[in-house]
Parts: C-alpha cells; sequence; structure tokens
C-alpha cells in the first residue's frame, strides 16, 4: 500500500494534449516541461521540472562531445555527415548505413565490433524493400549504429580495447560520464545510471537539467573549457547542416524541425516520450535555450510532435513560416475504420512563465 509521504514525493504532470472524439475528451496525454535559458534560468514550465527520468537518445550529441575534445574526431578525419549521424536516431536508410560502414572501415573495424543489436528500420520504405527480399536488418540499421561507431573510435583513439566500449566503468563511457556532469551540472554520483535499449549507459536527470544541458549545448557557457566549447559549435552545425543523417530523409521529425528552423533550432527526440531542444542564440534568446519535457506514459506518436510544436511556438522560436511547414505534426485528425475524420489530437496547453 502506498502511504501518504510517498504519493507526495510521485510528480504531479500537467494535461498537455487531448484526444477528442466528437464533443468530448476522451484521452489525455500528460507530462512535465521545462524551457531554461543559458544562464540556468527557468524561462517557463508545466507540470513538476525536477522530475527525474533518462535523457534515452537526447544524451547522443554529448556521448559524441569526447569524440571532438579528445582529439579523435580530429585524428580518425570526421567529415560533419560522419559527426550528425554519431548524434543521430537514424531511420537505417541506405544513406545511413553507407555513412557509418565507411567511417568503420577507415577505422578497420567491421559491424561485428557493434554491440546495439538489430531492429527494423524506423524508415517504413526500407523496411518494407528488405521484407519484400527477405532480408533481415543487420545492425548497421539500427538507428544508434552512428553513435556506437562513435564509441569504437574513441576507445581506439583513447588506447581502450575495441570488445569493451559499451563497459560502464571503461574509459569510453567514463569520459561520456564526465560530459553528463559537466553539462548538467551535477556530480557524477548523482547521475542515475541505467541500461539504453541499445546496450550502453544511459543517464537520469532532471527535466529542468535537461533543458539547461541542450541551452549550454548551443550557447557553452564562457567558463567551459576552450576544446569544449568548439566541440558545441562543431555538432550544432553539424546537425542543423546535415538533419538528415539525426533522423531521416522523410517523416522523421527532428529532420524537419531543424528544416523549418534553418540552423536555429537543434532538435533530438528520446525514446519513453522525451523531446528535447536548442535554441541558438538570437535577438530573442540572446543567450540562448534549452527546451525539455517528458509525456508521461512514454506517448512517442500523436503526442511528442504536437507538445514540442506548441512549446516551441509560445516561446516565440517558430516564425509563420516555419510554423506552417510543421503543421502537419501539430496535430492529427482521429480517424475512424471507414476513414472519416471523428475527433481531433491538439495541444491544451500554456507554458507557465517563470
Amino acid at each position: 500500500m502506498r502511504t501518504e509521504d510517498q504519493s507526495q514525493n510521485v510528480p504531479r504532470p500537467a494535461p498537455l494534449v487531448e484526444v477528442r472524439r466528437g464533443p468530448i475528451v476522451e484521452s489525455r496525454h500528460c507530462g512535465h516541461v521545462a524551457a531554461v535559458d543559458g544562464e540556468g534560468r527557468l524561462i517557463a514550465a508545466l507540470g513538476d521540472p525536477r522530475t527525474v527520468t533518462y535523457l534515452r537518445s537526447s544524451a547522443k550529441p554529448f556521448q559524441a562531445i569526447p569524440l571532438l575534445t579528445s582529439g579523435a574526431a580530429d585524428r580518425f578525419g570526421l567529415t560533419e555527415r560522419e559527426l550528425a549521424v554519431a548524434c543521430g536516431s537514424h531511420s537505417g536508410e541506405d544513406l545511413h548505413v553507407e555513412t557509418v560502414a565507411a567511417l568503420l572501415e577507415r577505422i578497420g573495424l567491421d559491424e561485428g565490433f557493434l554491440k546495439c543489436g538489430t531492429h527494423d528500420p524506423f524508415d517504413r520504405a526500407t523496411t518494407e524493400r528488405l521484407r519484400l527480399r527477405g532480408e533481415s536488418p543487420g545492425v548497421l540499421r539500427n538507428n544508434c549504429s552512428g553513435k556506437h561507431t562513435g564509441m569504437l573510435l574513441l576507445s581506439l583513439h583513447l588506447g581502450a580495447p575495441p570488445e569493451s566500449y559499451d563497459d560502464p566503468a571503461g574509459p569510453v563511457q567514463q569520459a561520456i560520464l564526465r560530459t553528463i556532469s559537466q553539462f548538467s551540472g551535477l556530480p557524477a554520483g548523482e547521475i542515475v545510471i541505467g541500461t539504453d535499449g541499445c546496450g550502453v549507459p544511459v543517464f537520469g536527470v532532471p527535466v529542468q537539467t535537461m533543458a539547461l544541458m541542450y541551452a549550454r549545448l548551443v550557447a557553452p557557457p564562457a567558463d567551459f573549457d576552450e576544446a569544449t566549447r568548439r566541440a558545441c559549435v562543431r555538432l550544432s552545425l553539424a546537425m542543423t547542416r546535415h538533419p538528415e543523417l539525426v533522423g531521416g530523409t522523410v517523416e522523421r521529425f527532428d529532420t524537419e524541425v531543424m528544416r523549418a528552423g534553418r540552423g536555429v533550432v537543434v532538435s533530438k527526440i528520446g525514446a519513453e516520450g522525451v523531446y528535447t531542444a536548442g535554441v541558438l542564440p538570437s535577438e530573442s534568446w540572446p543567450e540562448g535555450l534549452g527546451l525539455a519535457f517528458k509525456i508521461e506514459d512514454g506517448e512517442d506518436r500523436r503526442a511528442r510532435s504536437t507538445i514540442a510544436i506548441e512549446s516551441l511556438r509560445q516561446l516565440g522560436v517558430l516564425d509563420e513560416d516555419a510554423y506552417e511547414t510543421l503543421s502537419p505534426y501539430a496535430s492529427f485528425p482521429v480517424l475512424n475504420h471507414r476513414g472519416e475524420i471523428v475527433g481531433q489530437i491538439q495541444a491544451s496547453f500554456e507554458l507557465e512563465r517563470a
């Protein structure tokens, strides 16, 4: 039985998305939202921004930072495209496979060293093509293959056995943990460690801290060391210039946000209803801005893009052209089995300004 004290410690999410069927709200998706500026000030929030959750794939840019700060990226001549795929949750299309395979060949390893496992490509056309051919998706089509290849590369650079790049106590994962600590401002011992879907460590921090990390990614503080500051610039440029390698060529929300944002927004989804974005310094946000939210029920499809677009709109990040471009992701019709529209899925919140 849950005690009164325990129930008081459960974060209270805010309603964010309504699923309407006819005149009534049939379902709601609730969660926690935080927007933080480059100085760490909470700009806007809903729910409980102190809620601790895993970054999941939103950690990928920070998992790539040691590639640059260690000198590994320069040693092996990583291009912007390769840096982008290392930060991405790619769709498993041929261009992603070819980019990762070329990087593996350059470092003298093959896909047998990757420990991320396999799954169907996120790209529906690619999945269907493989099925028609009777082919199973290989490890290179895993959305995390770029990240894992980056970890392999860092392992080689550090002189560590490439077979153990996923070891939480090994030099690769410890370098990543130090990076998470640096950007979050949390001691390493206070960061919750779990295991991600691809088998490597994943990091649990408050939603507000996730937003801070992205504000620092796009506008690194002056007290960060020069190598880290340069790494932030390079990764932000790589992601915004090559968004198709972060997501995919079609039907990938991160890709569409960065295309519509025209170099202003770094967008990165995470599993289980996580979303993060960094807004580069601008007239509206001279110190940059970080946005993060967690959908309480882990919904990834009909709620995440709706919340993200509405949050960016309320924060004044998206202009009219960008909002129009992203409108197919802002709300969705509810259809019956005859294809008739019988309701609507839409945002239902107003951010509370701090």
